[in-house]
């Protein structure tokens, strides 16, 4: 685990709180060359001031300079100064807010939050998004009710002189479980070496990126290469820093918690997969249609209208024709239109939540290959076969179900040349990370179908050929690249 430093102005006076072998002055964190080594450190800044050109101020600095990851970073302190970016975060708490204070009589509530604990368990939940949105030690949030509701007029960041004698047991109990994440030290032949949080949501919808037991397989496979991997879940975004690496299993989108755990990660220094700029580029249609036009990647016929393009579209492109909203995953927000009448329905609704579409010749086939690609590389190759009785691979069933058409695991060997060099082409467009490509061959041509951020990889089906191998693969990539980033600041 990343060694914890908690940095005060009197340690002495706290040492029955914080581990003594890590509590820290300020003077000795700023001036002694120990800590200059650019080793990885956890640095919990609880100095009694963060005000500009303070020691406080200078030890976040400072431990950002450095390479560590301080608590609270320089723009954690700057945030709750303005009033703009707090009255922006608040719409971020309406519904903890809303379940947290119903009970609450009067105007105004004034909430501790300590190291994303709160003392009373009804609270717990705001707690800890509050902690997410203003990373800190000590925090202190006050609301206010008006006629509109609850609102977050103001941060606090906590000085811990003011923890008084009554909240000293709370503290400690909190600093004990934030340090810890709830899970007791087990003990252990050789530590990790490394530390991996996979984001994953168990109760996702049936076309979630893994299923539970491939979750268990990357987990064991990450052991056996010193690697500790732990589960988060949406609510752990202000405990990202904790980790060396981050492996999202969940379906990637850009106005999604997803992308902001990518952002915050590749800001803290760890390893990120998938990273925020392949989230970025594969999430979006229109991007990828450019991008895959400009590099001369064949396509099926595409073309980007508007309301007013409808029509010309339609003629340009043809029936049968293929609808896509511009952030659509798997084949939801993806229809097809056999009909005129169809064709105005699906855009008409299409056009209430996006400006533009995309419209894509329709391209009949048994089966899409997907080709999955890791740091420029075939991993594996699986063939997708279409939906009883439909024309995708997934046949949405119900608002959670949908009937998936059977795969069939390829060997490298068997994979068509011209597949495997458009794929790789596509992949490596978008960047270094976990690709996969759909692909359809039809009369002797190969055309990309999209490129995808997160592509499946469940137990029983995309193992069907590798095993184990297929996640000892993965996390050694991850392994890799730590060690490199690792060698990078020594």
């Amino acid at each position: 685990m990343i060694p914890y430093l908690f940095v005060t102005d009197r340690p002495e006076k706290w040492a029955d709180l914080f581990p003594a072998e890590s509590l820290v002055t300020a003077r000795d964190y700023l001036t002694n060359a120990a800590y200059t080594s650019g080793r990885a450190a956890r640095v919990i800044n609880l100095c009694a001031s963060y005000r500009y050109q303070s020691k406080g101020y200078y030890v976040s600095l400072v431990a950002e300079a450095r390479k560590h990851r301080p608590l609270p970073a320089i723009d954690t302190v700057q945030d709750t100064k303005l009033p703009s970016i707090i009255r922006l975060l608040s719409s971020e708490l309406d519904d903890a807010m809303k379940r947290a204070l119903a009970a609450i009589d009067g105007t105004s509530f004034d909430l501790e939050v300590f190291f994303a604990r709160t003392k009373e368990k009804v609270f717990e939940r705001l707690g800890r998004q509050i902690f997410n949105l203003f990373p800190a030690p000590l925090v202190k949030a006050h609301f206010r009710k008006t006629s509109d509701g609850w609102g977050l007029v103001n941060i606090d960041l906590v000085a811990l002189t003011s923890v008084g004698e009554s909240s000293r047991q709370f503290l400690a109990q909190a600093v004990e479980r934030f340090i810890t994440r709830g899970h007791p030290a087990a003990p252990r032949k050789q530590p990790p070496r490394f530390y991996v949080g996979i984001l994953y949501d168990p109760t996702e919808n049936s076309q979630k990126a893994s299923n539970p037991r491939a979750i268990e397989k990357f987990i064991d496979a990450g052991r056996k290469l010193g690697i500790e991997c732990e589960l988060l879940d949406k609510d752990d975004y202000g405990e990202i820093g904790e980790y060396d690496g981050l492996f999202i299993r969940e379906t990637t989108a850009v106005n999604h918690y997803t992308y902001r755990f990518a952002r915050k990660a590749e800001r803290e220094g760890l390893v990120v997969i998938d990273d925020a700029q392949s989230i970025l580029k594969c999430a979006n249609k229109v991007f990828l249609a450019e991008l895959l036009s400009r590099l001369k990647i064949p396509t099926p016929q595409t073309v980007l209208f508007d309301r007013d393009m409808r029509d010309a579209t339609l003629a340009q492109i043809g029936l049968p024709v293929v609808i896509k909203k511009p952030d659509s995953s798997f084949s939801m927000g993806v229809k097809k239109a056999e009909t005129k009448e169809e064709w105005l329905a699906e855009t008409t609704s299409m056009f209430e939540s996006s400006e533009l579409l995309v419209a894509q010749q329709f391209t009949p086939s048994a089966f899409d290959w997907r080709i999955t690609v890791l740091n420029g590389e075939l991993l594996f190759a699986c063939k997708y076969f279409m939906a009883h009785k439909h024309w995708q691979i997934y046949k949405q069933t119900s608002q959670r179900n949908t009937r998936a058409g059977r795969s069939e695991a390829i060997l490298p060997g068997q994979v068509p040349a011209k597949v495997l060099r458009t794929a790789l082409k596509a992949a490596n467009a978008i960047g270094r990370g976990l690709y996969g490509v759909d692909l359809k061959e039809v009369n002797g041509e190969v055309v990309v179908i999209e490129v995808n951020d997160n592509p499946s990889i469940d137990a029983g089906v995309e193992d069907e050929l590798l095993r184990d191998e297929l996640y000892r693969r993965i996390m050694s990539d991850f392994l890799r690249r730590m060690e490199k980033r690792t060698a990078l600041k020594s």
